[in-house]
């Protein structure tokens, strides 16, 4: 009985070895099978230097949107986040969207982020902004230059909602006139909204945006 019982157990043993060679090539064979994670994609240089906005000028770009507690404000440019900060703090909007290409900025807005405790309706995102889908906003701030100004309306044209409201700090929209400008102590502030294609506004901002 003894000889048998130590037949028994080399034979269980076996088995059980068989068993976990079996499920370790087979979990080689599937880590094989799966795809590599892809490398995150590298962003390129920021096309400008970051100035910060002054909180006068923040304030008065979000009057003039006329901002409140329906909006999905963007921010493209975002920097050191003020402006959507600004948006959840004082205004109450519903979300808020910091987009910057350069990763310090965004690492600076996080920062202020968690001191501004407005976390759960702010996000800040590293990404390349004529990359980003901004469907969703109901305004959207710039703080960018002249010619990349226009190099975005199209985007804005095709991808956002009649009625959005765009604001820029300092830089016009070529022949695409504002509905207001403002100056806030020698500061400019562009105040415009997404026309339906097929209106006179629409036309002169496909105008403004081919002429670049």
């Amino acid at each position: 009985m003894r000889k048998q019982g130590q037949t028994i157990l080399r034979t269980s043993a076996a088995a059980c070895l068989l068993l976990v060679l079996v499920f370790s090539a087979g979990a080689q064979t599937t880590a094989q099978r799966a795809p590599a994670a892809a490398a995150p994609k590298e962003l390129r240089a920021p096309d400008v230097i970051f100035v910060p906005t002054p909180h006068e000028v923040v304030d008065a770009m979000l009057k003039v949107a006329k901002v409140g507690k329906d909006d999905v404000l963007y921010d493209l440019g975002s920097g050191d986040g003020r402006i959507p900060i600004t948006a959840a703090q004082k205004y109450g909007i519903a979300r808020g969207i910091g987009i910057d290409i350069n990763p310090q900025r965004i690492k600076e807005a996080n920062e202020n982020l968690r001191k501004a405790g407005v976390g759960e309706r702010v996000r800040f995102v590293n990404a390349d902004l004529f990359e980003s889908d901004l469907s969703d906003a109901t305004v959207i701030t710039l703080y960018l230059l002249p010619e990349l100004n226009l190099k975005l309306l199209p985007k804005l044209l095709k991808e956002v909602k009649p009625g959005t409201r765009i604001v820029s700090h300092a830089f016009d929209m070529g022949t695409w006139k504002p509905e207001q400008s403002l100056d806030i102590g020698g500061r400019k502030v562009y105040f415009w909204m997404i026309p339906a294609p097929g209106t006179a506004s629409y036309d002169a901002a496909m105008a403004a945006a081919n002429a670049r």
